[in-house]
C-alpha cells in the first residue's frame, strides 16, 4: 500500500471489513429464506404430521381395544416415516374436519375422501391411494337389475349426501334415505328397497363379519362407473407439503407397502385403478 497514509490504510481495511460483513449477512439471509421455503414451514409442528380423521369408519380408521387403527392410520404413519416425521392423529367429527383444515388445526385430512369438483375448488388433493369401485347390490331372487341402466324407476336405499346417492339419482333411481350401510342392506332384504349402491371397500369390510345371505352383488367395471379416487386433502396454502406427500405415496406404492396394507384391511388390493 505504498503511498497510503496510516489513515488511508485504516479506511481501506474498514471498507473491506464492511464488505465481508455484508456478504456474511447476505449468506445467512439466504439460508434462512431457504429454510422458510421447505415443506416443514407448512407444518403445524416441524417434527410431526398432524392428521385429521374421524376414526369411526372401519377399516379406514377406527378404534380397537381403545387404540386408533385402520388402513388410513397405518398409511398416515408410513407417509410420516418417509418424511422423517411422527404422525399425530386428531380424531374429529366430520363437520369439524374441513373447518379444522381451513383454520390450520391439521396439516392434512386422511379420511376416505373422494375427489369432487366442488371440493377441488377450495382444497388440494394428493395422488389417489385407493380406487374405490362401486357394488350394485340386490336380492338374490331379483334378475331384473343387472347394471346401472336397469335401476331407473327402482327404489334404492342410500345414505343422504353420499356419492352413492348421487350416482343412483343420476341413473334415475328413487332414493329411500338410509343412514348406515347395514340398514340399506336390511331394507333390500326386506323388500322395501330394490337395491343399494355402495363402495366396494364397504362391502368387503361388511362381508368379513356379517352374512349377506339373500343378497347378491356385482362390482361395476370402470367402463360403467368410474371408480371413486380416495385421496388426502390439503389446504391450498401447503403445496410443498402436498408434493412431498405425493412422493411418499408413490414410493409406498412402488415398494409394495400400499398393496400390503390394502390386503391386510380389505382382503385384496384396491390401491390401483
Amino acid at each position: 500500500m505504498e503511498g497510503l497514509t496510516l489513515k488511508g490504510i485504516r479506511s481501506v481495511l474498514l471498507s473491506l471489513a464492511t464488505v465481508a460483513l455484508v456478504v456474511v449477512l447476505a449468506a445467512c439471509g439466504s439460508s434462512n429464506s431457504s429454510s422458510k421455503n421447505t415443506y416443514q414451514s407448512e407444518l403445524q409442528n416441524s417434527k410431526q404430521l398432524t392428521v385429521g380423521l374421524e376414526g369411526t369408519y372401519p377399516p379406514f380408521s377406527y378404534r380397537q381395544n381403545g387404540k386408533l387403527t385402520g388402513f388410513e392410520v397405518d398409511l398416515g404413519r408410513a407417509v410420516a416415516k418417509k418424511l422423517n416425521l411422527k404422525a399425530n392423529f386428531v380424531p374429529t367429527k366430520w363437520d369439524g374436519l374441513v373447518a379444522g383444515l381451513g383454520s390450520g388445526k391439521f396439516d392434512v385430512i386422511i379420511n376416505n375422501l373422494t375427489q369432487t369438483p366442488e371440493r377441488r375448488k377450495q382444497y388440494a388433493f394428493s395422488t389417489p391411494y385407493v380406487f374405490s369401485k362401486y357394488a350394485l347390490i340386490t336380492r338374490s331372487s331379483d334378475n331384473n337389475i343387472k347394471s346401472l341402466k336397469d335401476i331407473k324407476g327402482k327404489k334404492f336405499a342410500e345414505g343422504t349426501g353420499t356419492d352413492n346417492e348421487v350416482i343412483a339419482k343420476q341413473n334415475g333411481a328413487t332414493i329411500l334415505p338410509s343412514g348406515q350401510f347395514s340398514t340399506s342392506l336390511d331394507l333390500v332384504k326386506q323388500g322395501r328397497a330394490d337395491g343399494t349402491l355402495n363402495a366396494e371397500p364397504a362391502l368387503l369390510t361388511y362381508k368379513k363379519d356379517n352374512s349377506i345371505k339373500g343378497l347378491k352383488y356385482r362390482i361395476l367395471p370402470s367402463s360403467e362407473q368410474k371408480p371413486a379416487e380416495i385421496s388426502a386433502m390439503f389446504n391450498k396454502k401447503s403445496p410443498k407439503l402436498r408434493a412431498k406427500f405425493n412422493t411418499a405415496i408413490n414410493d409406498l406404492r412402488k415398494d409394495g407397502t400400499l398393496k400390503k396394507l390394502s390386503v391386510k384391511y380389505f382382503g385384496q388390493d384396491i390401491t390401483t385403478n
